[in-house]
């Protein structure tokens, strides 16, 4: 049934969700990779589409920017609509000199200072964690399609606009290859729901570097990440 921030109905939501932060990203992998294509939800503009992908079912559902966010979202498809995995696909900040704009990130843990975990079930830990199932078809697939692909420890921030960057010492400290602000929180709430969770990231700006992407490119230039999560669903 809907929910306050979901008007879809059980069963207008696929097993296997790809879930950028961008409502018009989430539109731009429906209308360019997707066939048989329908909106079931536009609540807050957080636009959801069903569709095919080479005869699979898929949804690209939007999660907003943040931890809260994504959790009000993933929570909800796993827990009300039947969702079994839900891969990100996002944008980071590269930490680490060796990624370059476009690379892409695999996530194989989240590092935070978020209270969210700890929040939502008492879990004290700064690290979550993708499956490993999933993650593990994800590496295949890159591989079948001779795509590159960084497997990182990655950073989920609460503040986008820091007042001093300490991006140096949360890299060394940490091993953060890079930075953005939802995974920790959604592979928690797949960890706690019993479900599957991955994180795939194209670098669109450096910490180490003037390089970074507009808005447009973020939009729609993040092909290869996009085809890699798509292909590993089929």
């Amino acid at each position: 049934m809907p929910t306050p921030h979901n008007q879809a109905k059980v069963g207008d939501i696929a097993k296997n969700v790809l879930m950028p932060g961008d409502p018009l990203r989430a539109k731009f992998i429906a209308e360019t990779f997707l066939t048989n294509v329908r909106l079931v939800n536009s609540v807050r503009n957080m636009l959801a589409f069903t569709g095919e992908y080479k005869g699979k079912e898929i949804t690209v559902m939007a999660s907003g920017m943040g931890m809260p966010s994504i959790g009000i979202y993933s929570y909800e498809l796993y827990s009300q609509y039947g969702v079994e995995n839900i891969v990100r696909v996002g944008s980071a900040g590269a930490y680490a000199a060796d990624l370059d704009i476009y690379d892409v990130v695999l996530a194989d843990s989240a590092w935070s200072q978020s209270t969210f975990a700890k929040t939502q079930n008492g879990y004290s830990e700064d690290k979550t964690y993708p499956s490993e199932e999933l993650n593990n078809k994800i590496i295949e697939t890159a591989k079948r399609l001779e795509m590159p692909l960084h497997v990182r420890t990655i950073h989920s921030s609460d503040v986008f606009y820091t007042e001093d960057s300490v991006y140096e010492e949360i890299r060394d400290k940490h091993n953060c290859a890079c930075v953005e602000m939802e995974s920790f929180a959604l592979f928690h709430n797949a960890k706690v729901l019993g479900k599957n969770a991955a994180c795939l990231l194209t670098i669109s700006d450096s910490f180490t570097s003037s390089k970074q992407t507009t808005p447009e490119e973020r939009q729609t230039a993040f092909i290869n990440m996009m085809k890699i999560a798509l292909e590993t669903f089929c």
